[in-house]
């Protein structure tokens, strides 16, 4: 008989073993909630990444990750026909997990740009680019913009493009660029190249609740979006999602006049004097899951932002009043601890109340609203046909800028000559429909 002791370490040894035997089998079938299946059959386009950083819970690790694993569409599980050629990136830390999934997927991690489009070959190798300039170690300025290097990288790419006479579509993720004058170069960089250029944000294609489409062409005559968060890294998703829908108004897109960047009292101030309506904001809010309770000024007044945010360009509450070239004139209020989302309010001639709805994000460690814009990202790469106009994010990159000007000189109305941009929505606004969740079917 065993003594004590060693008892105790033969049942330790022959748990160990047990474990081993259990975790070695093959990858059980149909749970691809769990474990994705294996692709029946190889792409058939190639990308390549360009991004700043890849660590866990990055946009590089959602977007690419779309493409690497796949993802559920309803009951079907789909494989994007495109695979990642190569990967550059540009910040390669302790948490970076680019190397190792480059080795499992067998992706060429590029010590350039020029080498992860040409995959060493000299030569144009890949059928599309992904840019993803977000997260990583950059400096702000004084406008509180951070200084991710999208414009350097993008014309790298075009580098590229120049030397070897040949171009393939390039996808942007969020702004063009924190500067408008590179946004706007970029833009008609692509033009005069030939190559088709798509950016922007999520929020546009991601799940809304109600599914709020508004008709193209309706007489809208105000619009307010809510949100929160850092005033240029969030800021530019709520000028999107505001954008989405303003630009759907009679006579389409035709540009904006003068912005103002207001903040503290002055916001409330403005809301008194007509600038932005309460009546909105209060239907804006009443579709948020996260209203806190008690006075919106006071909750305003005691937010104080993530460790993970940068407290100095994360206030609450701010206003971007903005004015269009038709007459239109449309809000957006960042009401930090009172709301923590994205909701849109409006106001349609001849319809007794204003419509509204919520910008749905599902939450980390999914991050799903990175997947409804990878749906329209890999479309893109295949068509070559972005989703809406380029203009429109040229227009949300100029708008930014001009407004984080405004509040660097106290709030000044500025007068915006060079966003005399104008273009018409699509049809269909390609927001997400139905619901995220997929349960497993019981019949």
């Amino acid at each position: 008989m065993l003594a004590s002791g060693n008892r105790r370490q033969f049942l330790l040894g022959s748990s160990v073993a047990a474990l081993s035997s259990w975790t070695d089998p093959a990858v059980p079938a149909n749970h691809p909630r769990l474990i994705p299946p294996k692709r029946s059959q190889p792409p058939t386009k190639k990308v390549a990444v360009i991004t700043t950083i890849y660590y866990y819970l990055s946009h590089a690790y959602h977007i690419c990750g779309r493409f690497f694993n796949g993802y559920l569409k309803g009951d079907t599980y789909h494989f994007p026909d495109i695979g990642i050629a190569s990967m550059y990136v540009e910040q390669v830390k302790a948490n970076d997990l680019s190397r190792e999934l480059a080795e499992k997927h067998q992706v060429r991690l590029s010590k350039s740009i020029a080498d992860a489009l040409t995959l060493g070959t000299g030569q144009l190798a890949v059928d599309g680019v992904l840019l993803i300039g977000e997260h990583g170690d950059y400096p702000y300025n004084a406008k509180g913009q951070k200084l991710y290097p999208r414009y350097a990288m993008f014309q790298e790419i075009v580098k590229v493009f120049q030397q070897t006479g040949k171009v393939v579509p390039v996808f942007n993720d969020k702004h063009l660029s924190y500067d408008r004058h590179h946004g706007f170069a970029m833009a008609a960089t692509a033009k005069k190249m030939g190559f088709p250029l798509y950016a922007g944000s999520s929020l546009p294609v991601t799940w809304r609740k109600p599914e709020l489409e508004l008709p193209l062409g309706c007489k809208l005559t105000e619009a307010l979006v809510a949100s929160r968060g850092e005033l240029e890294i969030f800021g530019i998703h709520s000028l999107e999602a505001l954008q989405c829908m303003v630009e759907r108004r009679a006579g389409g897109e035709v540009g904006v006049k003068a912005v103002t960047c207001l903040e503290g009292d002055a916001v409330w101030r403005a809301g008194d004097a007509g600038l932005w309506s309460w009546e909105l904001l209060e239907h804006a809010v009443g579709r948020t899951p996260t209203r806190n309770v008690g006075d919106i000024r006071e909750n305003c007044r005691h937010f104080r932002p993530s460790p993970l945010a940068s407290s100095q360009f994360t206030r609450s509450p701010v206003a971007f009043l903005i004015e269009y070239r038709d007459g239109f004139r449309a809000a957006v209020l960042v009401i930090s601890g009172h709301i923590d989302d994205t909701t849109f309010a409006g106001r349609i001639a001849g319809q007794p109340k204003p419509v509204s709805t919520l910008f749905y994000l599902p939450p980390p460690p999914g991050a799903a609203f990175l997947e409804a814009l990878s749906q329209h990202v890999e479309t893109f790469l295949l068509t070559g046909k972005p989703p809406y106009p380029i203009e429109r994010n040229v227009l949300t990159t100029g708008v930014l800028d001009w407004l984080l000007e405004s509040r660097i000189q106290g709030g000044k109305r500025l007068e915006t000559p060079d966003l005399d941009i104008r273009y018409q929505a699509p049809e269909n606004s390609g927001f997400m429909q139905g619901d995220y969740t997929n349960p497993v079917a019981t019949k």
